[in-house]
């Protein structure tokens, strides 16, 4: 069993607050308008969550992840749109600069990520490589001085807002991921653009869009971690990325469940309420079951990732790899579970988007897919089982 420590509690307390009176009262609003939540941001900024486990002298609030999963999911019961925004920022813009860049990239790129004053996003994903991610055919060519960049990324969270991109080359693609390279990229470089913005079935407060390399320049110093190792910074990344989405999935689980017993008990039928008949007392059940399941598979992740921090890689990989799969995939199958439930109990006012079942039913989708589906979880979790 886990129990928090008090200052976990007081980490879980702050966000909660924060969440349920400046977040969740403009949630529906934003999820109309499409609006990217820069005012949500600043002020996670100023509380510390855009650095979370960031140390102080970069910035950061130098907490661990489990501190960083229990303020995210507190955000995305509230509006998993912002709390994807939040998650990207620590886990996939921030994490791989704090654990391969060097000390003059922490300073320049890091720090302004880690206080809010920049945006940070993640660009890995192609048209041609998504799941298999070694597909990578944006082409990085040795220049004088640096690296050119020739290709599309595309889904990249924050996309459209991102003052800083960790993004990914291939110095021979027909290599697939043995020449991979990670890069630093600054919005304003030239030939660096956003193309396509998308608009999506849910969290449609974050902003998601292609990224465009047309021979874009990026300096020798730009380089994440060591030439060809890029595949690396990209894998080990998204391990912490994965512990966000559980998270996030955790956050829309909990508030599908909260909202599916609060109308339980007021909503009647046949002369009483709902919550008397033993179909909804069930599916209850099942809801509660599967959240408390969820959230001790994250908290297990987000534990042994505190636990083997300064650890080489591949000893986390052994370590945390699988922890992180489960409870990324079970808890975001639970969030769809958890809010298609909770729409049903809600009946045809749940299919109403003047109820917020109905977001929480379109924003859950997303998350068996990015950060790696469901599919690719499964297939983790059996090498790792089978060896």
């Amino acid at each position: 069993m886990f129990e928090l420590s008090e200052d976990h509690q007081q980490i879980r307390d702050l966000a909660r607050d924060f969440a349920r009176n400046e977040v969740l009262p403009g949630a529906m609003a934003r999820d109309r308008s499409h609006e990217f939540p820069m005012e949500a941001f600043q002020a996670m900024a100023e509380m510390g969550f855009m650095g979370m486990f960031v140390p102080s002298e970069y910035g950061g609030a130098g907490m661990d992840v489990l501190s960083y999963v229990l303020a995210l999911e507190e955000v995305c019961y509230a509006d998993a749109g912002v709390g994807v925004v939040m998650s990207v920022q620590n886990s996939l813009a921030g994490w791989p600069i704090l654990k391969f860049g060097t000390h003059e990239q922490k300073e320049r790129f890091l720090a302004p990520l880690a206080t809010g004053q920049k945006i940070g996003c993640y660009a890995l994903t192609e048209p041609g490589a998504g799941s298999d991610a070694g597909a990578q055919t944006t082409r990085a060519t040795k220049v004088d001085g640096g690296y050119r960049l020739d290709g599309t990324k595309m889904w990249i969270t924050n996309g459209p807002q991102a003052d800083i991109c960790v993004a990914y080359g291939n110095l021979d693609p027909e290599q697939r991921h043995r020449t991979v390279c990670a890069f630093i990229v600054e919005r304003g470089t030239p030939g660096f653009s956003v193309g396509k913005v998308e608009e999506k079935l849910g969290i449609a407060c974050s902003g998601t869009s292609e990224l465009v390399f047309d021979n874009c320049v990026v300096p020798a110093d730009q380089l994440l971690g060591q030439e060809k190792r890029g595949f690396a910074v990209a894998m080990a990344t998204l391990d912490g990325g994965r512990i966000g989405i559980a998270a996030q999935a955790l956050g829309i689980a909990q508030r599908a469940l909260d909202l599916a017993v609060d109308y339980a008990r007021t909503r009647q039928t046949f002369g009483k309420p709902i919550a008397q008949h033993q179909a909804i007392q069930w599916m209850i059940a099942d809801m509660a079951t599967r959240v408390e399941a969820a959230r001790l598979l994250t908290w297990k992740a987000a534990t042994l990732k505190d636990r083997y921090w300064e650890a080489p890689l591949e000893v986390q990989a052994q370590m945390c790899g699988q922890a992180c799969s489960m409870a990324k995939l079970y808890a975001s199958e639970a969030a769809n579970f958890c809010a298609d439930k909770a729409l049903q109990i809600h009946g045809g006012y749940g299919y109403s988007k003047e109820y917020e079942v109905e977001r929480l039913f379109r924003d859950a989708r997303i998350t068996t897919i990015y950060e790696g589906t469901s599919e690719i979880q499964r297939m983790v979790i059996a090498r790792s089982v089978l060896g």
